[in-house]
């Protein structure tokens, strides 16, 4: 039985399921919980796989039985280093053995005439109820769709390119959605609904990626995770499923990742807990819009600055204010409004300044984007319309943009649209783990490093991303022990999908090919 309390902190998750739609795990995305693409008409082009199940992502939906049909094409990528021929598997996975329990719709791209040893990604976003086309079509892929971030001018029609950043030069790349969303269904006598929880989506994960491994014959492959955003707390706990199931895993990246809903003031009931993990992000926003005092001429070192007097000064100042009821200082106040740009007033008002309100009054009559507080929109227009221009500004573009790349390019087609987003799911889902009614995967961290101690762990952040703030990770990871000698923590210029900006998609392409040439 819950208790009154935990009925409120419920209560608490609901009133604020909007801030909790980290759907798109990057920016982008949303909707209503249907479809983000038309259902396909007929074929023209015979190559094209037509695949007749007509997928359903209600929560008691189920398929009765899963074939692993698959479409295989075969390419090649000219690139300043060389040329790259790969051949694209696009299809379903069953997952669970010997019992199927859910047909998982993936994308992989691998090298042709690689070794068995080379390194396998499995990349997926979150949400809860995101699938993970924003990573397939925006990031380290063979191909991207061009975005000009973060202006909110993509060229029409939407453009697909070769991407000169892709991950496929170093290792093979597996693109994965999760149960209700993309085509991913369970299996009867299983549900949807069955594995829309903190747990059973680990581990419906943990038997996709090691029926891959079986099918592919890739035991001998170094294994890494590449989690977004809600991706970021799953990757853990299915890390430590993976090292407990004797799995190669070797690596894990968190991209712009939520680690501890129990952490976050964007998610817990307003004035329990301090944003001051969020001024920092806040106070780089500001220096975009060169509205803090005094603007930087480096974002880096002014960002640390703004972390050091916030650990040494500010959270001190705040937890006597959550404790106590003691105001914060004038001094106090009067640093905050400098590195944020807004009136020492706004911080004597707020002291617990949430992203919302942040987003609303750092220039009037502007809406800043929640993923990327670049992109803001006029207050009334269209592109402010939803709440987040950041994510809006993407919303027709990704889903276009992979519905021509299935069927043109990798001749795949499905009887019904593709569902970027879900809303049913994080409606519907279950918050509680390892006893806790909001989850924290820390411990699991802490239990895949006991495993494998040699665990690599890149954490990357953008600065102006106030869904899931950079300097709130690092202090979560700051929980863990000791230090992993593997761990790195990567801070990029952006928002909550730092690889759609063009200057920095090639420095964190960098970090990545070195991570992945190490293992």
């Amino acid at each position: 039985m819950r208790t009154p309390t935990s009925i409120r902190r419920l209560r608490g998750l609901a009133a604020t399921a909007l801030i909790l739609l980290l759907h798109a795990c990057g920016g982008g995305g949303g909707g209503s919980g249907g479809t983000s693409t038309p259902a396909p008409t007929a074929p023209v082009d015979p190559a094209v796989l037509v695949d007749p199940v007509a997928y359903a992502m209600g929560a008691t939906d189920s398929l009765p039985t899963a074939t692993e049909s698959a479409a295989i094409t075969h390419h090649q990528l000219s690139l300043s280093t060389g040329n790259l021929v790969y051949t694209a598997t696009v299809g379903h996975l069953n997952a669970g053995e010997p019992n199927v329990r859910a047909s998982m719709f993936y994308v992989a791209y691998t090298l042709d005439n690689a070794p068995a040893n080379r390194p396998l990604v499995i990349f997926y976003n979150g949400g809860p109820g995101s699938a993970s086309m924003w990573l397939h079509m925006g990031s380290y892929g063979p191909q991207r769709v061009v975005t000009n971030n973060p202006t909110t001018n993509i060229p029409l029609p939407y453009q697909v390119v070769d991407n000169a950043q892709t991950l496929l030069a170093v290792a093979d790349l597996v693109f994965v959605d999760a149960i209700g969303t993309g085509y991913s269904q369970a299996v009867a006598p299983n549900n949807n609904r069955s594995f829309w929880g903190v747990d059973a989506d680990a581990s419906i994960f943990r038997d996709f990626v090691l029926r891959y491994v079986r099918k592919n014959q890739r035991e001998a492959a170094p294994l890494v995770l590449f989690g977004e955003s809600y991706g970021g707390l799953r990757t853990p706990i299915l890390a430590s499923a993976l090292l407990s199931a004797g799995a190669r895993l070797k690596a894990v990246v968190l991209h712009s990742a939520i680690l501890n809903y129990n952490s976050n003031c964007g998610v817990l009931t307003p004035g329990r807990l301090s944003c001051g993990h969020y001024v920092p992000s806040y106070a780089a926003t500001a220096a975009w819009y060169q509205r803090s005092r005094p603007v930087p001429t480096s974002l880096a070192p002014f960002a640390q600055g703004v972390i050091d007097y916030m650990a040494g000064t500010a959270e001190p100042a705040i937890d006597q204010y959550l404790r106590n009821a003691l105001p914060l200082s004038s001094a106090v106040n009067q640093q905050l409004a400098d590195y944020t740009g807004l009136a020492a007033a706004e911080w004597q008002a707020t002291p617990l300044m949430r992203p919302e309100r942040y987003r609303q009054i750092l220039s009037p009559q502007t809406l800043l984007g929640r993923y990327d507080t670049r992109v803001s929109a006029a207050v009334g227009s269209a592109l402010a319309s939803e709440g987040d221009p950041s994510s809006t500004v993407l919303n027709t573009a990704f889903p276009t943009a992979l519905a021509d790349q299935l069927r043109q390019r990798l001749k795949y087609q499905a009887a019904v649209g593709y569902t970027s987003f879900n809303s049913t799911v994080i409606n519907l889902w279950d918050w509680r783990h390892d006893g806790q009614e909001l989850p924290d995967s820390l411990p699991d961290l802490s239990l895949a490093l006991m495993l494998e101690p040699a665990l690599k762990i890149l954490v990357i952040g953008g600065y102006h991303d106030v869904a899931t703030p950079f300097w709130l990770t690092e202090l979560d990871l700051a929980r863990l022990p000791q230090r992993p000698p593997g761990l790195q923590l990567k801070r990029y210029v952006g928002g909550h999908m730092t690889y759609l900006d063009d200057a920095v998609r090639p420095q964190m392409a960098g970090d990545l090919q070195v991570l992945l040439s190490s293992l």
